[in-house]
């Protein structure tokens, strides 16, 4: 009979990842090139290795046992500790390594993200970059499950996670801002919580995908428009969908040209420090997160990065 060892292997686990994915054994079959016996075949080797059920067979989905389930979890890490094993390999070799991972929290300016790409590329790298859109605590999460070799725009970790090193790149300030046509709009300011509870309010969805989600600003019982990127609440303000704050280094150039009314209220504006963070000690870093580290050194580069935001009219 076949061992653990034996059935346990980098394909059979990045095979229970690819069912998982598909959401059926039919499915993941096709992906695979497979036929769907076949497929199931496998699964049951891994079973009988095991001496569990890692499938519910009384469903007609891929649906996951509890011992499958943990199974998933610790083999996506085991997938994640090969690829970093031969990523280390590779960065001992050349320097450089394979691939760089980006996440970016979408308050950063993408326009300076790219001149920095186009930078970089210039150097006619062997590197790969990533980029990850993320929002809030989904931006550092990103950085500390392994998902990203750099995080930009995260806040201040509290953790005591002695891997993940950080930088200050400056604070952004947030006003409550509505579209003119908005009712708040023209209501006295300052603007009580009661007042603004009566509104729609838009929020940025955290994405983070274990732990607690963060939200900012939203009032009990408020109505909430839930969007995916700072950019697309920007978007929904704009167009009177609702009010709430906003960075004032993105809503700037539309309070200038009349397309947002800034409202003072009877909280006072918040202001949030934004930092940059990496994994891992200097003498094992590859030369690309280096080359980027030193692109963030700059006091310029930084504050472009917060604050260089294109405007669309």
């Amino acid at each position: 009979m076949q061992t653990a060892r034996d059935v346990l292997t980098p394909d059979a686990l990045a095979m229970l990842e690819t069912i998982a994915a598909a959401g059926s054994f039919a499915a993941a079959a096709r992906a695979m090139g497979m036929v769907p016996s076949a497929l199931t075949y496998r699964v049951r080797q891994i079973e009988d290795a095991l001496d569990v059920l890692l499938y519910d067979r009384s469903s007609r989905q891929a649906k996951l046992t509890e011992a499958g389930a943990e199974l998933l979890r610790e083999g996506s890490r085991l997938l994640n500790d090969i690829d970093a094993v031969a990523n280390r390999v590779k960065r001992v070799a050349t320097g450089w390594e394979p691939e760089l991972t980006i996440a970016l929290d979408t308050i950063i300016s993408k326009t300076t993200v790219m001149e920095l790409c186009e930078s970089f590329f210039s150097l006619r790298p062997p590197t790969r970059i990533r980029l990850r859109d993320e929002t809030l605590s989904g931006t550092l999460q990103a950085l500390t499950s392994g998902q990203a070799d750099l995080a930009i725009g995260v806040t201040p970790d509290g953790s005591s996670n002695t891997d993940v090193h950080s930088r200050p790149m400056g604070s952004v300030t947030f006003v409550y801002a509505v579209a003119p046509h908005h009712p708040l709009a023209k209501a006295p300011d300052p603007l009580t919580d009661a007042a603004i509870q009566q509104h729609r309010a838009v929020a940025v969805a955290d994405s983070v995908q274990r732990g607690r989600a963060l939200t900012f600003g939203l009032l009990s019982g408020q109505d909430v428009f839930t969007v995916g990127s700072m950019r697309d609440k920007l978007e929904a303000q704009l167009r009177g969908l609702a009010g709430g704050n906003l960075p004032l280094c993105m809503a700037s150039a539309y309070i200038e040209a009349g397309r947002l009314v800034v409202k003072k209220t009877d909280r006072s504006p918040r202001q949030v420090s934004i930092h940059y963070a990496w994994r891992g000690k200097a003498e094992t870093q590859g030369r690309a997160l280096q080359w980027w580290l030193k692109q963030l050194e700059s006091e310029t580069t930084r504050a472009a990065l917060l604050e260089q935001h294109r405007a669309h009219f």
